[in-house]
């Protein structure tokens, strides 16, 4: 039918809108809604190799400036006097359980190059994938997902009934990937920051968003 067609022809355009951007995975022209993520703990994670000459390791004291030239690197931060805000914020009173719970991977050159923790917050129960990034020379190298499953795994063994990830509509590559892990909108999130749901479902079409209206590629971008 026409209609059909019709549906069909600005399904391409938007397709083809959407192209022209040429998004970044951490995209600062993208208007900005934080997004938070649940899934039980007895979700079934897969395991995911790391390419070859790539290793895991804990966080060893002194590791902090490290972990914020990740961050920094992968756009996190813009300054390094960012990133030792957010390490008192987060981890400042909490080093001690580092070792046990932050994670790295080391390049074949034995350079730490991506970094993510098997968090807690005080206020809220669960257990939270927290501070995922890699190294922008570091990606498109297959990291993500062994990161994040190997700190998902970390998260199940602590003992957690449920899991938790933050992240937000200018990260929405990171977004796609904890919806690949079986995360879904908390419903709260989900009422508070409709639009910024639309717009993930416009840029990722992800299947657990098929219920949700896709915004113009237009509205997506700050004006």
């Amino acid at each position: 039918s026409s209609a059909a067609s019709d549906v069909y022809k600005r399904q391409i355009k938007s397709m083809k809108d959407l192209a022209s951007l040429h998004l970044d995975n951490h995209d600062s022209r993208l208007k900005y809604y934080h997004l938070f993520m649940t899934m039980p703990a007895k979700t079934e994670i897969p395991h995911y190799d790391l390419p070859a000459g790539y290793s895991f390791t804990t966080y060893t004291p002194g590791d902090r400036d490290t972990w914020i030239e990740i961050e920094k690197s992968a756009k996190e931060f813009s300054t390094f006097e960012e990133g030792v805000d957010a390490w008192q914020r987060y981890y400042g009173k909490h080093e001690d359980v580092l070792p046990d719970r932050m994670f790295f991977i080391v390049d074949p050159n034995g350079k730490k190059v991506a970094t993510a923790t098997a968090f807690f917050d005080e206020k809220l129960p669960g257990g939270w994938l927290h501070w995922v990034s890699v190294s922008r020379d570091a990606q498109g190298k297959g990291l993500s997902r062994p990161l994040i499953a190997h700190t998902l795994h970390r998260l199940q063994a602590l003992g957690y009934k449920e899991l938790f990830v933050p992240t937000q509509t200018t990260t929405w590559v990171a977004a796609k990937l904890y919806l690949d892990f079986g995360f879904r909108p908390v419903p709260e999130n989900l009422e508070e920051n409709h639009f910024g749901w639309r717009m993930l479902k416009t840029l990722t079409d992800h299947p657990a968003l098929k219920e949700l209206e896709p915004v113009e590629v237009d509205e997506l971008l700050n004006k």
